[in-house]
């Protein structure tokens, strides 16, 4: 039995029935690698059951403390069935992209079980006029609450159901069985003894608080850092529905680290934030909404120490990012954009990249969850300004091939979740010398999905040509 942190408890308390919570793995295969050139949904079944003791997430499930005392707990599952967390499914014949693209949105949109471990995967066929680069292609959805991951704990799940090699292990093994270790009353006195000392770290967190102001004014006075201020309100800053969309953009990762070059101390990040500034910019212009102040985008950031290095749930900060979608020359942007990062993480590091990270484990899970259920009823009535414009995260994949079952995995895509007034996610993956940006939106604030794909593919082609 494992407590929930204050920040992965966040997750659940935001949730609404038009908001899951819950990150989504899109992988596309090549079966052809397999052994004889075929994979069937049980060599799938077979993969996860032989790797279940791998990872945490696969058998456990969440159990509430009464009245929200206190935060919630992660406890095995005795009743874990495998079968219910993997399904099987096809596009309708000659799938293309686009009816990929909507199974893929549908799916992600869907709560998960909350009674259950907080984790589905789909095996989905038909890919038969999908552009996967495969000559036996299907695909793999794997979906995740955000409360049990990160960017970063997401890659070690990504890390136990896959191999090196298209060797194919044949040997089942059952997995050990557990028991239930959960007791109300132990829970129950738990939350009693953390409520009491809620107070003092509190008051600790407060003590910081004098020397954070401090150097937030010497960065300010020595224009180190800015303050962005009030943000401006975009088509993807207001009430979401319960529909989505998704879509996605390869890129060349080793073009993409030419171009980083021709701004100084750029980074691989610097460019694709670039990149995905650009295409907003198109995007809004084109509907007449862009502002002519700069977007804002909230950039999440790892922040686990080297002990940290393997544990699970969130262990994350946010930065704010100026993407500068006010500048129109790409190579332009790239240099504000850079220059934006840079001050971004010099703000970020005066206030302390583990603040937000103590700040939401030192509230008590009561006063938490009730300010959650206000800001979304806020959010709901239009009341509130957005944080961000848009968020966009960065997750480093492995630069080697890497097999399920034997086929190899030819391109790897990522969804995030959607919530009020931050209805567009995008995230940028990278696998095998390619550079992926995926993106999931309201459906009623994007109801043109390829259009904003064009507009990817031509943020990135003009990059490439600024840059020469």
């Amino acid at each position: 039995m494992e407590q929930l942190s204050g920040t992965d408890s966040l997750f659940l308390y935001s949730e609404t029935e038009n908001a899951p919570m819950q990150l989504s793995a899109v992988l596309l295969y090549d079966a052809a690698t397999a052994p004889n050139g075929r994979v069937r949904f049980e060599d799938i079944v077979n993969t996860f059951r032989n790797r279940l003791d791998r990872s945490t997430v696969f058998r456990r499930k969440l159990l509430r403390v009464p009245l929200d005392l206190d935060q919630p707990y992660w406890v095995e599952d005795v009743d874990f069935d495998l079968e219910f967390h993997m399904r099987h499914v096809a596009l309708p014949h000659k799938g293309d992209w686009d009816q990929f693209c909507a199974l893929v949105a549908r799916i992600h949109s869907r709560p998960l079980d909350m009674t259950r471990p907080l984790w589905e995967a789909y095996m989905i066929e038909g890919l038969d006029h999908v552009d996967s680069q495969a000559s036996k292609p299907f695909a793999l959805l794997v979906k995740v609450h955000h409360s049990a991951i990160d960017g970063a704990t997401g890659t070690q799940i990504m890390g136990a159901i896959h191999d090196l090699t298209a060797e194919v292990n044949t040997v089942l093994t059952e997995p050990a069985p557990v028991e239930n270790t959960s007791n109300t009353s132990r829970i129950l006195w738990r939350a009693w003894v953390n409520n009491l000392g809620h107070p003092m770290r509190m008051t600790k967190l407060i003590g910081r608080a004098l020397p954070i102001m401090r150097r937030i004014r010497e960065g300010e006075q020595s224009n180190r850092f800015r303050r962005l201020g009030k943000k401006e309100k975009t088509p993807f800053n207001a009430s979401i529905s319960s529909q989505r969309v998704f879509g996605a953009v390869d890129c060349d990762l080793a073009k993409i680290r030419e171009v980083k070059r021709s701004v100084k101390d750029a980074t691989v990040n610097d460019v694709m934030l670039t990149i995905i500034s650009g295409a907003l910019r198109s995007y809004l212009l084109e509907k007449g909404q862009l502002p002519e102040k700069s977007l804002v985008a909230g950039a999440p950031v790892n922040v686990r120490s080297e002990d940290e290095a393997e544990s699970g749930g969130n262990i994350v900060s946010v930065m704010s990012i100026a993407i500068r979608t006010d500048i129109a020359d790409p190579l332009k942007r790239l240099g504000a954009v850079h220059e934006e990062a840079v001050r971004s993480k010099a703000y970020h590091n005066a206030i302390g990249a583990r603040v937000m990270t103590d700040i939401s484990n030192s509230l008590p899970a009561l006063i938490t969850s009730l300010g959650f259920r206000a800001a979304a009823a806020a959010s709901l009535l239009g009341e509130s300004q957005p944080i961000f414009n848009t968020q966009i995260t960065n997750v480093p994949g492995p630069q080697v091939p890497i097999y399920m079952s034997g086929a190899k995995m030819v391109r790897s895509l990522s969804a995030g979740p959607c919530m009020n007034n931050l209805g567009l996610f995008n995230v940028v993956t990278s696998y095998a010398g390619v550079i992926s940006m995926s993106f999931t939106c309201c459906r009623e604030m994007m109801p043109d999905p390829r259009f904003y794909e064009a507009c990817l593919q031509d943020s990135y082609l003009a990059l490439l040509a600024s840059a020469g």
